[in-house]
């Protein structure tokens, strides 16, 4: 099983996102089940169980872990491709976003779009790579920082802007013969409390939001 993968089909982001069969896809990612064991924890008959299931298997989201042989019955055990799934914008390639139509640094739809880009780019790679039967060489990091005033927000970006700047201009060779182009995204953001979410009931609130400085007149 893998840990995440990508949902790139619009047909399959739409069965992945039906509320039944979404909880389906938990208690399968939780360990190989039955339609009939499954019936009992989502409280659906067996048949009903099946159809979904069915359904999930036809575009991947689900396999056939095992079979066992009851009497004259055989119990197809299922389980999930991965343990979560998340839904690339080519799901909805006509209106998924791009973050080149517009840049704005501090735009916090921008770096919604830019995100969205990432999540399309390195889902496609993984197929591919996949597909190819080869490693993927990505990088990530991760971190968190808690500024003391937005003036100390506003350093820290111009910071930032100027150290990567500098190690792009470093690095970065256009007349590189059998060179790879890679993109960099680094993103800063309030942190979002996950408790915050669940007690406004998916509407996660912001930690330590801090206001932009006011510009100078």
């Amino acid at each position: 099983m893998l840990d995440v993968t990508v949902i790139e089909d619009s047909a399959a982001a739409a069965v992945s996102l039906d509320p039944v069969r979404a909880r389906l896809l938990a208690e399968l990612a939780a360990g190989p089940a039955s339609a009939t064991m499954l019936a009992g924890r989502v409280g659906l008959p067996r048949q009903k169980v099946n159809y979904h299931l069915k359904a999930l298997e036809r575009h991947g989201l689900v396999e056939l872990a095992d079979e066992r042989r009851k009497g004259n019955v055989t119990e197809r055990m299922m389980r999930a491709t991965a343990a979560s799934y998340v839904i690339s914008p080519l799901a909805l390639a006509a209106v998924q976003p791009d973050p080149d139509r517009f840049r704005d640094q501090l735009s916090a739809r921008w770096l919604l779009a830019v995100a969205a880009r990432l999540v399309r780019d390195v889902g496609t790679l993984i197929t591919g790579a996949a597909r190819a039967r080869k490693r993927l060489a990505t990088y990530a990091l991760d971190g968190e920082v808690r500024f003391a005033s937005a003036a100390d927000r506003a350093a820290f970006v111009e910071e930032l802007t100027q150290g990567v700047g500098a190690l792009i201009a470093r690095y970065h060779d256009e007349h590189a013969e059998g060179g790879r182009d890679h993109r960099i995204v680094v993103a800063l953001h309030p942190t979002v409390k996950a408790d915050s979410a669940e007690k406004a009931g998916g509407a996660p609130a912001a930690d330590g939001a801090l206001e932009a400085p006011e510009p100078p007149t």
